[in-house]
This record gives C-alpha cells, structure tokens and sequence, in this order.
C-alpha cells in the first residue's frame, strides 16, 4: 500500500485479453514503434527495427532498438543485377533507338585497371565497355570493335565516323575494322599539346631571364652607386619574370579583351619572340573555322609549319604541329555531322572518376566492372524516371 491518492484498478486475466488482442489485430512481424517521431513513417517497417518473438503472455525482448532511420548506403547491392540487364537485348535496343552513326572511343585508367568505352558522340548514350586488368594493347582494341561490330551488322547498322584522342592505339584497328571510315583526333587534345608547348616555350624564356641577373660578390646592404644599380635591374629582372609567370594563360587563352591585349604587350615588351608564340596560336585556332573545308586547312597548316621553321628557336619547342595528328584532327571540317572532339567519352570518365573518389570500395574488377553497368542502367532509366517526376509535379500543380 503506498501513500498516493491513485485508486487501485482491478484487471481480469492477462492471459484473455492478451489471447483476443492478437485474435483481432494480428501482426505478422512485431515492430518498435517510435514515438518521437511525429511523421507518418514513424510506425514503418523502415524506421522501426525488428524485435524478437514474443516470449510469455506479456511483453517482448527486443533484440535491437534505435530510433535513426536505417542507412541505405550498401543497403542493396544491384551491381549484378545490372549487369545482366545490360547483356540483354532491352539496353541495347534502347541506346541504338537513335544511333547517331559517329562514335567515341577513349580509355580511362584506376590504378591497375583501364577502362575502354564507345559511346555515341551525338546522343551521348554508352555503347559498350571493357574493364581491362592491364594497360590497353591493340588486341584490346581490336577485340572490342569486332565485338561492336557484330552489334551492328545484327541491327543493320554502320559507322560513319569515328573520334578518338591522340593515342596511337587505335590507328591500326580503325583501318583494319572500320576500312574507309573517317578517323577524326579530337580537337581538344590536339590545342592541348600545342599549348603545352607554348607554356614551354614561356618558362624557358623565363629561365633565360634568370641567368642575366648580376651575381653581387659580397652580402649586406648595398653601399656603392654600382651595387644599388646592380640590384635594381636584376628586381626589374624579377618583376619581368614574376609577370611572365602570372600572365602566362595570355598566350593560350583563345580571345583576348582590349585590356588583356595591352597587358600582353606590356609583359612582351623587348622579347618579339613572345609576340611571335601568339601569332602562332592564333593561327592554329583559326585552323578548326566550320567555315572552311579541310584542304583549305591543310595549305593554312603547311604555311604556318614553314613560318615556324624560320624561327629556330621556335621550331625546337612547337615540334608538336609537324605531328600527323594534327591533320587527322581537320577531318570534322568535310562532314558537318561528325564531332570534332570526343567530350561524349570523356564525361563518361570524368563522372567514373568523381564516383572513384567517394565509393571505396569500388577498387576491384568485379566492382568496376558492375559498376559501370549501374551506370548504364541509370542512364537507360533516367529519361522515363523524368518523365513520371514531370506527371507528379503536374498533377499537384492541378
């Protein structure tokens, strides 16, 4: 008997009541609820973790309790899954729905593995794929377009245009499996080369302008009219060094404003070689005009390639325009259709490569591989999935 003013209440046998409650209201599996939670979902099978089975006529031994919603990360494991929907005829009935004709065809490194991919370069949908556990060989290579190959002659499709990078490890399995089809090097990997050698040829300059600094033969303050004239051209030195450096991005950047043009003239001031690098930049840039056809491209290449031999300063260092890739990359010109670089493989990449960095477990060959195929299969599900989302919005806007 206790002290409060709370009367006693008389119930009737546990065992009744407890046997018609689950009569009338059958649970299959007994949850937890959570009570702090005042959202809908708070009595789900989600944010409610599983109890044990009941033991006796009253109460329960819960086996794990938490009030946090379950994590979903690694939660489900749809690699493999994926990757047979992929093998199936449904993806590839999807990706060549609108088969442009003109594919992309790049190679993507982690660690010990490499990926090769073909993708559309017009519709921007991946074709096929192999993860290799070595660097690419043209047997690779090889293997992968007749295997895409078959592809098409099943779905009495051709390839009219093929756009790759600079490496040289597609140029025999073009020929020997794509005889005839025009073989374009992207554009971007081309001025990329180029304006490499640019910036070297800057940094040299840079280093030569370090040499002529005067060495001083003793340390301290300057006392002597000659040792303060000493120490201000080699600080004018620096300074022409330090600009150099810091505006080093006017010499490749395609289009200049009227301030950049005159900070450019001022850096270049006494060095004509200099100026002469950004003619010579210009004019690769006005190669890649739509405007013109690829013969008139070629003759403007052979003048510029004669105008850099003349400086033999100049030829040492932009050895890269007498390159054959370079005419390979005017191709596009002749074929408003075929693109002139290889971006649609190469966002493919750079989203493999964003994913690399916040998935860790996607380090092995299998992962990789069952990876990618997710990848595909999102891209296969992504145009019907904006399409619902679309209805919904509209329909609550209604």
């Amino acid at each position: 008997m206790s002290g409060c003013g709370i009367p006693f209440i008389i119930a009737a046998n546990a065992t009744s009541i407890f046997k018609s409650i689950r009569r009338t209201s059958p649970l299959r599996e007994p949850i937890t609820p959570t009570k702090s939670l005042l959202l809908p979902f708070g009595l789900s099978s989600r944010t409610g973790c599983r109890i044990g089975r009941q033991v006796g006529i009253c109460g329960v031994i819960i086996v794990f309790l938490c009030l946090l919603q379950r994590f979903r990360t690694g939660s489900r494991r749809r690699g493999k899954k994926s990757y047979s929907q992929i093998e199936t005829d449904a993806y590839l009935d999807w990706a060549f729905e609108h088969f442009s004709g003109y594919i992309a065809v790049d190679e993507v490194y982690d660690g010990p593995f490499c990926i090769l991919s073909i993708v559309d370069n017009r519709e921007y949908k991946r074709l096929t794929y192999r993860v290799l556990q070595h660097a690419p060989k043209s047997e690779d290579i090889l293997e992968l377009f007749e295997s895409f190959r078959q592809i098409l002659v099943e779905r009495n499709l051709a390839v009219s245009g093929i756009t790759t990078d600079g490496s040289p490890l597609y140029t025999e399995p073009v020929r020997a499996v794509f005889p005839g089809v025009s073989h374009q090097r992207c554009e971007f990997h081309v001025k990329k080369e180029v304006n490499k050698s640019v910036l070297k040829a800057v940094a040299q300059v840079r280093r030569e302008l370090e040499k002529t600094k005067t060495k001083r033969n003793k340390r301290g303050r300057p006392t002597t009219k000659e040792d303060k004239a000493v120490i201000r051209k080699n600080e004018r030195i620096q300074a022409k060094i330090g600009a150099l450096f810091d505006h080093r991005y006017l010499f490749v950047q395609k289009e200049l404003t009227v301030k950049e043009r005159e900070t450019f003239r001022v850096i270049t001031r006494g060095h004509p070689d200099l100026r002469k690098l950004r003619e010579i930049v210009d004019e690769v840039y006005r190669l890649y005009d739509r405007r013109c056809r690829t013969q008139t491209a070629l003759e403007k290449l052979h003048k510029l390639r004669e105008r850099v031999k003349r400086f033999k300063h100049l030829s040492l260092i932009l050895k890269k325009l007498e390159s054959p890739t370079v005419d390979r990359s005017l191709l596009f010109l002749n074929d408003k259709q075929l693109p002139s670089t290889s971006n649609a493989v190469e966002r493919g990449n750079r989203r493999f490569r964003k994913m690399q960095k916040t998935v860790y477990r996607v380090r092995t060959w299998n992962h990789i591989k069952h990876r990618i195929a997710l990848d595909m299969f999102r891209d296969m599900r992504s145009p019907p999935r904006s399409q619902t989302i679309l209805s919904l919005h509209y329909a609550r806007l209604m």
